[in-house]
């Protein structure tokens, strides 16, 4: 071995020339694709918490109206509930009470009930023979074609099951025909209830998402 060959390269390279031979050591591929890697994932976080500082310090107005707007879309929309039905007073209805069945006194203990519940009363008795011994429900609210102004629906609040009808009547009475099925009028409250949700109903429900 020459004098002149560097220790440790074991009459590897022979100097022939006045100059010694350059040590570099073998590039690290491997490294420098993984500093390559983190440098994008660093300049990503970065990016990502700038974007999250912008939000913080402006609200989020973008995200918060997009939100705002998909809310508006999907919120339940109800149909409008109509105006107030503006129905007669029970003073203002005249109601002839008759009685179908074979039971005797209905039609006076009936009447009597509804006078007291604020209707006029007219005419008390048995049922004509339309409808004689001929009515197996609860009654029947009989009342001229030409009301409309919810008469008839007034005086069904008090007689829960009770049929509506209308005939060729001239006039404005209308006649509760008392049937088998017949036990007594609806009660003061719940005759009350039907009446409210009579002139004030509820809104329809609507599609929603």
């Amino acid at each position: 071995m020459s004098m002149l060959t560097p220790p440790g390269m074991g009459g590897k390279y022979r100097i022939t020339g006045d100059r010694y031979p350059r040590m570099r050591r073998p590039k690290n591929r491997h490294r420098i694709v993984f500093a390559a890697i983190g440098s994008a994932l660093a300049l990503g976080l970065v990016g990502w918490g700038t974007l999250q500082l912008i939000d913080v310090f402006t609200g989020g107005g973008g995200s918060t109206a997009h939100a705002s707007e998909e809310r508006g879309a999907c919120e339940p929309q109800g149909t409008p509930s109509p105006s107030a039905r503006p129905l007669p007073k029970p003073a203002a209805i005249t109601v002839n009470v008759y009685n179908a069945t074979t039971r005797g006194g209905l039609a006076k203990e009936t009447a009597d009930e509804l006078r007291k519940r604020g209707f006029k009363v007219g005419k008390v008795g048995n049922a004509p023979a339309a409808y004689d011994k001929k009515v197996k429900g609860a009654g029947v609210v009989l009342g001229p074609k030409a009301a409309t102004d919810g008469r008839t629906d007034v005086l069904g609040t008090q007689l829960a099951g009770a049929q509506t009808r209308t005939d060729a009547r001239k006039g404005q009475d209308l006649d509760l025909i008392i049937g088998d099925g017949y036990r007594k009028l609806a009660a003061e409250r719940d005759a009350r209830r039907a009446l409210t949700a009579l002139s004030q109903p509820a809104p329809r429900p609507g599609t929603h998402c």
